[in-house]
């Protein structure tokens, strides 16, 4: 049961089976029922370190904003050539940062299918999350795209 409340997954990003994200406790609850007052200011905080980022990341591809859509921004996922590379190099700068679902789908264990899926694959390999968060500052912001900028 702990590992289909988990997502199906015994070991992070690597699914035995179908799951769901059942890791919700009590204190969470709470905590999470007095943050909903807040989500509309949290939201426009997250876009505004994603305007950041849009300006000024150079070189890079960025997330795609489909016009007359919203974004809450949980993951602010770049697409870089050598992100392997760029992840250590941002790690010696100390900025940390996040690679989601290393893993394709369809070479998991619960959904594995013996086709190929190129650009699947390729993303995989390419892509590299960046610090987000509500209190991020100009300061740290102006860090993190200049170390970036820098590696290209």
């Amino acid at each position: 049961m702990r590992i289909i409340a988990n997502h199906g997954q015994k070991k992070k990003y690597h699914h035995e089976r179908i799951g769901v994200n059942s890791r919700l406790d009590t204190m969470q609850a709470a905590i999470l029922n007095v943050k909903l007052k807040y989500l509309g200011e949290y939201e426009r905080k997250r876009n505004e370190v994603a305007n950041y980022y849009d300006r000024h990341l150079k070189g890079i591809t960025i997330p795609v904003r489909v016009e007359n859509s919203t974004h809450v921004f949980h993951q602010y996922t770049i697409k870089v050539r050598k992100r392997d590379a760029l992840k250590e190099h941002l790690a010696s700068k100390s900025i940390p940062t996040m690679i989601y679902y290393p893993v394709p789908l369809h070479h998991q264990k619960a959904y594995f299918q013996n086709r190929s899926f190129p650009v699947t694959e390729q993303l995989s390999k390419d892509v590299l999350s960046l610090p987000i968060h509500t209190e991020m500052t100009e300061e740290q912001l102006d860090y993190i795209c200049k170390s970036v900028n820098e590696f290209q």
